[in-house]
């Protein structure tokens, strides 16, 4: 059996559904598979919790988006990195914005076991001596955050990822500064550990990295990040509270194999939720259809918002048969989005284009940044249908995407769903996978 002890967080482990996600939660399902072992998880409520199951040997590793410190290093064994974060100083948008750690007007607490106290304690050593901080030893990553929102704390360090994450729910959370450069984000186990899992981690990595898995895993967990709009977010978490609930049982009804939140942020792209929206182009009504596609789905009335609904979603579902088979199955739906905007003759365009520039046409990763030349006479020439706004298309994707992250977060806040629940002894395991093999 794989013992791995992690972080509750759309990041490392959540329960959606009762179904498990989360990226550490994928990478460690998939190293029980590679070892042949059956998967235990067990949720801690802080970090510090988390090296003390490594101590008392009631875990095997630690899977828990942790980033790479020197003490830890003496102590326990690292595994390759996977990604890599930066430590930010985090506020509250309705406050003074502090321009460095010698500006903080309150006080600056962090959590307990973190890397962040090492970073802090270079800081006084080196350039702020005045420096004091607080440690939190019940809180979480995300619980501290809130603290924040909520006016409890008025400062505290984060990784980038976890902010970034917490922005697209709770749009007061504001980064006055980057404290340090990108940091690598490890696993861990026990130093006195067998050197075989270790030996096993670096192989299984190996292997995810050469066979594009570890790219993809990224490329659905943090490829969505980039510039965050405070009025942006703000605007659709208001539209959330008001407008959403007459809207929900359209989108519920006609999600197919969606998920209905995801429709949901494709209409809030295209319309703003406006059931009566006209494009210059011609398109029209909450999904934006044009008047050929509309006639295609059945769709009489293009500013009717359940038949909107209806021809929206039958023809996304469309558009992800029709994509090649080799796409894999979690990246579908980016194609499939891509292909609603800018069409799918040009999405294949920009395959090819990913092709004669020796990347994965499969990969979303490869083929968002191809999107863009489509509109470059060098690169559409040598395309079958020739200029498109690709920009636009990559654009598309992206705020889709952040709009999905923000009201799937959003929704289980409001639903009181915890995100960093209560330490339980005995944790939370998920159904082992398959062979059940145990390993000694």
């Amino acid at each position: 059996m794989l013992r791995i002890s992690t972080l509750n967080s759309a990041l490392t482990y959540q329960q959606v559904k009762d179904q498990p996600q989360g990226m550490d939660y994928e990478l460690a399902k998939r190293f029980a598979d590679y070892l042949g072992v059956k998967l235990e998880v067990t949720v801690r409520p802080n970090i510090k919790s988390l090296f003390n199951d490594l101590s008392e040997q009631h875990s095997d590793l630690l899977a828990a988006g942790l980033n790479w410190d020197e003490h830890r290093a003496q102590e326990y064994v690292a595994g390759p990195a996977y990604y890599s974060t930066s430590q930010q100083l985090v506020y509250r948008v309705d406050k003074p914005r502090p321009k460095s750690l010698n500006d903080l007007q309150g006080t600056l607490s962090i959590l307990d076991g973190s890397t962040f106290a090492s970073t802090l304690e270079a800081e006084k050593a080196n350039r702020y001596p005045t420096l004091h901080w607080v440690t939190e030893r019940h809180l979480g990553p995300q619980q501290i955050l809130r603290e924040v929102v909520e006016g409890k704390i008025d400062y505290t360090i984060a990784d980038s990822a976890t902010v970034e994450m917490m922005q697209r729910i709770y749009p007061k959370l504001a980064v006055a500064f980057t404290v340090t450069q990108e940091q690598p984000v490890n696993w861990y186990i026990a130093g006195n550990k067998s050197d075989s899992l270790h030996a096993a981690m670096l192989d299984f990595f190996s292997q995810l990295n050469e066979q594009g898995t570890l790219a993809r895993l990224e490329e659905k967990y943090l490829g969505h990040s980039g510039h965050f709009d405070y009025v942006d977010t703000r605007s659709f978490l208001q539209a959330v509270d008001t407008r959403l609930p007459t809207l929900k049982p359209v989108f519920e009804k006609y999600a197919q194999n969606f998920h209905w939140q995801l429709l949901a942020a494709m209409a809030w792209q295209e319309s703003h939720w406006d059931p009566h929206a006209t494009s210059p182009t011609g398109v029209r009504g909450i999904m934006m259809l044009t008047k050929i596609t509309a006639s295609s789905l059945d769709v009489s009335n293009r500013l009717d918002t359940e038949e909107s609904i209806r021809g929206g979603s039958e023809y996304l579902q469309r558009l992800m048969q029709r994509l090649p088979s080799d796409i894999p199955k979690d990246e579908r739906v980016w194609f499939a989005l891509a292909a609603y905007n800018i069409g799918l003759a040009h999405l294949m365009d920009a395959r090819q284009l990913t092709v004669n520039q020796g990347a994965n046409p499969n990969s979303w990763s490869d083929v968002k940044v191809r999107l863009p030349l489509l509109s470059k006479k060098r690169y559409y020439s040598q395309t079958t249908y020739g200029y498109a706004r690709g920009q636009e298309a990559y654009d598309y994707v992206e705020k889709v995407r952040k709009y999905n992250l923000s009201l799937v977060g959003y929704l289980q806040e409001m639903e009181q769903l915890p995100l960093d629940p209560p330490h339980t002894p005995s944790g939370i395991s998920t159904t082992p996978v398959e062979p059940q093999l145990v390993m000694n």
